[in-house]
């Protein structure tokens, strides 16, 4: 074995103990800050002489001295160990306390109404942590983005992805009281066709997006003929609110314009199942503090 191998296999244990009796010139004493025998002290850098084929002390029965190879040794030695102990205490300090980027991806309005205040509480109980909230409804690989999680509405099929229920996603049609009061409101989920609509076209395929009903219990998909068109859901509802039509979205969209009474809901009694909103991420082995803590915010763990 030659040195620059024999290196690397030197335990901290071994170096501790080597740096300590260094700086003590005494096994003795060494012993004593460190908790051990002077023999196990004595033992502990015998083996790292052995291991790096280097006489590092000069031995009397009074005392120990450093040879000019320990000299040398002891130098870099301490700067190890000054780094490690750094590094310990980085880990701690992460282990307690959420920091760094937390890098987050979520649909544009869920994420403007929901994502956003609650990573902006998060952030402002801990110094240390820095957002990076990426808002788009286009379809985002968690794994090949870099992002700490996703926030996803529907069921999760990917086994390399972790999913936590965190909401759900209950859609409703909504009208302007103007819009009723013009064109009378629909009694059934198959009145919607002789209405106005307001579609929505869907970003990842150009589509429109078609409404979903429950009706005896079974699902209803109807494709409406678009008056129409909008991409955007926060434009959806202000459409909604001019009397442009009726729409379907998710109610937490217009949940303010309904609460002012801006826009009333018809068909409630045919509302379709309600869809999951996950947070999804790559795995439960090594999570990050910031991404525990802003999991635990949303699910209230």
């Amino acid at each position: 074995m030659d040195k620059k191998s024999a290196i690397p296999g030197a335990s901290v244990r071994l170096l501790q103990a080597f740096a300590e009796a260094a700086r003590q010139r005494s096994f003795a004493m060494a012993a004593r800050e460190l908790g051990l025998s002077p023999s196990a002290v004595a033992k502990s850098v015998l083996r790292l002489e052995q291991q790096l084929r280097l006489r590092l002390f000069q031995r009397t029965t009074r005392r120990v001295t450093l040879t000019q190879e320990g000299e040398a040794f002891y130098a870099r030695c301490r700067r190890v160990l000054d780094e490690l102990g750094e590094l310990s205490t980085v880990a701690a300090e992460a282990v307690r306390a959420p920091a760094g980027t937390l890098r987050i991806d979520a649909p544009v309005t869920y994420g403007k109404k929901v994502i956003v205040p609650l990573a902006a509480r998060l952030a402002a109980r801990h110094s240390e942590l820095r957002l990076d909230i990426r808002l788009s409804d286009q379809y985002t690989d968690v794994i090949a983005s870099g992002v700490d999680a996703v926030i996803r509405v529907g069921e999760i099929a990917d086994t390399r992805l972790v999913a936590r229920r965190i909401d759900e996603q209950q859609l409703a049609v909504l009208g302007a009281p103007a819009y009723f009061k013009r064109r009378g409101r629909p009694g059934r989920p198959q009145e919607v066709g002789a209405h106005d609509c307001v579609l929505f076209r869907m970003p990842t395929s150009g589509r429109h997006r078609p409404w979903e009903f429950l009706v005896n219990r079974r699902p209803l998909v109807l494709h409406p003929v678009p008056r129409h068109e909008v991409n955007e859901g926060e434009g959806m509802v202000s459409a909604a609110c001019a009397g442009l039509g009726l729409v379907q979205l998710p109610h937490f969209m217009a949940e303010e314009a309904v609460k002012s009474g801006a826009l009333e809901e018809v068909l409630a009694a045919y509302r379709p199942k309600p869809t999951p909103i996950s947070v999804v991420f790559p795995t439960h082995r090594h999570m990050p503090p910031r991404l525990r803590a802003f999991i635990d915010a949303l699910t209230g763990g």
